[in-house]
Parts: structure tokens; C-alpha cells; sequence
């Protein structure tokens, strides 16, 4: 679609070149009867180049390439209306064109507050480590998590402030949906002062596609979809996604070894493969439980979590389970995860996830 999309736009500019170059004499076009003068033939020469910085810039998936997109359909439907008897065809595909400059603009306004909202997590959350865990404090933790610290290597790489995760994964969006859509995610997971925001590209088809967005900031959980990046679906928030917000914040722990001494989370044994984790930040609360292997390695997340957001919405067992593990700068994680509610209709595996990269900062 989108080579189509830059060929379409590059003959759209060279059907403007032709006024330009029947105003100067150039050459004779028997579709282009009306007259054109050199002034006008400039503003066609000005439509044309602009059809063609706008292919560029698409190509090149320049932020502002909306923008010239749609100063070049302005000046192209101006020539339209101008020029109308000849040159009216033009607005169907100037029409076309408006649609995709429109999602772009959608996306952009999009990525901005996403942007926006990362700096104000970055500027809140404090460059001294709080979460540090010593070799001579591990006595404090229960025994399968003292286990599953030392064996994910968490002690070589302690001054965390935040992270930054690449994501590849299949999502359904109802339990009868019988095919997966792929989608493309990047999350960044603040760690002293707990936070983080998730964005998630999912692709329905050629034609639609979904911008996500789910954030823990300020102590406060949320949710946005948007239909091609433009159309919001989904706007929640409230006490219930706060809480189900931090259970996801406390599951995806063990790609953070080092959130497990945060002095928000406080643990309790409950045998030699599991322990209770319960996070409580500026007065909302949620706990999870952890289970391990004999190795020490993580191996399922449990929590009751609501499901949605309506007031008769009920918890149900939310389930992290690992397919895989991988080492990113050191630290041994869970690299490939499923992501499954446990309903009174039956198991729904609603996610199927894999970290392709992990920085820490």
C-alpha cells in the first residue's frame, strides 16, 4: 500500500507538471483546453513539487509529512476549482489523498501526547535508585524470590531509573475471534517513581488499523484506542483500571528484577514456588501472585483483575505465563509471554507477546 501510495502521488505531481509546461509552451495537452497563463502555470509547477516532497517525505516517515500533503492537495484543489472543466477528475483522487493526510495528522497528534506524557514520567521519576537490592538484604524476601533474584543476574545491574521494551505480538479481541492480529508495540516502564506508558500499533487490515495507548502516571491508570489514530474506541480510566493498572505494573516485574525492593511493594511467602506481591502507591492498591520453577525461574503471574470498567464489572483471574526466557544486558527475563483471563465461559488467551529488545537506562 505504501509503494502504491508514493507511485500514485508521483504521477499525480507530473499531471501538474502539464499545466505548468502548457502555460510556458513546453508542450501541447489536448485534455488541458482551457487557457493557462505563466502565473498560473507557476502555481501548477508549485502543486507539482509539492506532490512530490509530500512522496518523499511519506517515504521517509517524516513527522510533518501531513502537513505538506495537505498544503499540496490545498493548492491542488484551488487549481481544480479554478480549472474546473478540465481538471475536475482531480478531486476524486485529491479526496483519497485527504483521507490518508487526515490519518496522518491523527497519528502525529498521537505520537505527540505520547511523547508529551513519556517527558512528564521522565522529569518525575528520581535519578536515585530507591529499588536497589544488596546481597546482604536478600534475607528480607521470601525464599522463591531470593532464588529467582540471584538467578536472573539482577545484582549486576542495579542503577535502573527506567527501561525501554520493543514488542512484537498477536492479539485477539473477543474469545470467538478466531484469527490473531499482529501488532507492534514499544513500552517504556519507569521504575523509582512507578509509571509507564505502552503503545501499541495493531493492523485489522490494509485499510484499518487501531493506536493504543495504556499508561500508569501520577497514580492513575488509562486506556486509549483509536481507530486509524483518529477515531477514538476505547477512552477509560478510574478507580478499577488504577487498580487492574498495577497489577499489570507488578506482572511485568520480572522484566524489572530490580522493582522487587521498591519500598511500594511489599511481599509475603506462601511456599518454596510462590510468594504474594501487593504494590500500593498514593493510596490504591494491587497484589499478584508469583510463581517459580525449582530453578528459580519465573514461570506464572496470577491476579484477580477486573476485566472492564463498568460499575457491575467483575474480577477474574488474570494469567501470565512464560514460553521462553533470553538475557538482555545481563539481567535473564521472560522473553515470550502469554497473557490469558480466566472467564466463566472457559480460558480466553487474548495476547501472545515477544520482547525483540530491552534497553536499560
Amino acid at each position: 500500500m505504501k509503494v502504491g501510495l508514493i507511485i500514485l502521488l508521483i504521477l499525480h505531481a507530473f499531471i501538474h507538471f502539464a499545466g505548468f509546461a502548457k502555460a510556458f509552451e513546453l508542450k501541447e495537452f489536448k485534455e488541458l483546453a482551457l487557457p493557462i497563463s505563466k502565473p498560473w502555470g507557476l502555481v501548477w509547477l508549485l502543486a507539482g513539487i509539492l506532490f512530490l516532497v509530500y512522496a518523499l517525505a511519506f517515504g521517509f516517515h517524516h513527522h510533518y509529512a501531513w502537513l505538506i500533503g495537505f498544503m499540496a492537495i490545498l493548492t491542488s484543489q484551488f487549481l481544480i476549482f479554478y480549472f474546473w472543466k478540465d481538471a475536475r477528475f482531480g478531486t476524486l483522487l485529491n479526496v483519497v489523498l485527504f483521507s490518508v493526510v487526515i490519518c496522518a495528522f491523527g497519528e502525529h497528534i498521537f505520537e505527540r501526547r505520547v511523547a508529551v506524557d513519556k517527558d512528564s514520567m521522565l522529569t518525575n521519576s528520581t535519578s536515585n535508585s530507591s529499588s536497589v537490592i544488596m546481597e546482604q538484604n536478600l534475607s528480607t524476601f521470601p525464599e522463591p524470590v531470593r532464588k529467582w533474584i540471584l538467578r536472573c543476574g539482577v545484582l549486576k545491574q542495579q542503577d535502573i531509573r527506567y527501561g525501554k521494551i520493543t514488542q512484537h505480538a498477536f492479539m485477539k479481541l473477543k474469545p470467538d475471534q478466531e484469527n490473531w492480529y499482529e501488532a507492534t508495540a514499544i513500552q517504556y516502564t519507569f521504575i523509582n517513581t512507578p509509571a509507564f506508558i505502552w503503545t501499541v500499533d495493531m493492523k485489522l487490515n490494509s485499510m484499518v488499523w487501531f493506536r493504543g495507548c495504556d499508561k500508569y502516571i501520577n497514580g492513575e491508570g488509562s486506556m486509549l484506542i483509536k481507530a486509524n489514530a483518529l477515531i477514538p474506541i476505547v477512552n477509560s480510566h478510574g478507580d478499577k483500571l488504577t487498580e487492574g493498572t498495577i497489577q499489570r505494573y507488578l506482572g511485568e516485574m520480572v522484566w524489572f528484577p530490580t522493582l522487587a525492593g521498591s519500598p511500594n511493594i511489599t511481599w509475603q511467602g506462601i511456599d518454596s514456588l510462590s510468594a504474594k506481591a501487593t504494590m500500593t502507591f498514593m493510596g490504591v492498591s494491587g497484589s499478584g501472585t508469583f510463581y517459580f520453577n525449582q530453578e528459580g525461574d519465573f514461570v506464572k503471574f496470577v491476579a484477580l483483575r477486573y476485566k472492564d470498567t463498568e460499575k457491575v464489572s467483575k474480577r477474574f483471574p488474570w494469567v501470565l505465563t512464560v514460553n521462553r526466557y533470553r538475557e538482555f544486558e545481563g539481567i535473564r527475563i521472560p522473553s515470550d509471554m502469554n497473557a490469558t483471563w480466566k472467564l466463566d465461559s472457559g480460558d480466553f488467551t487474548w495476547l501472545k507477546l515477544v520482547i525483540e529488545d530491552l534497553n536499560y537506562q
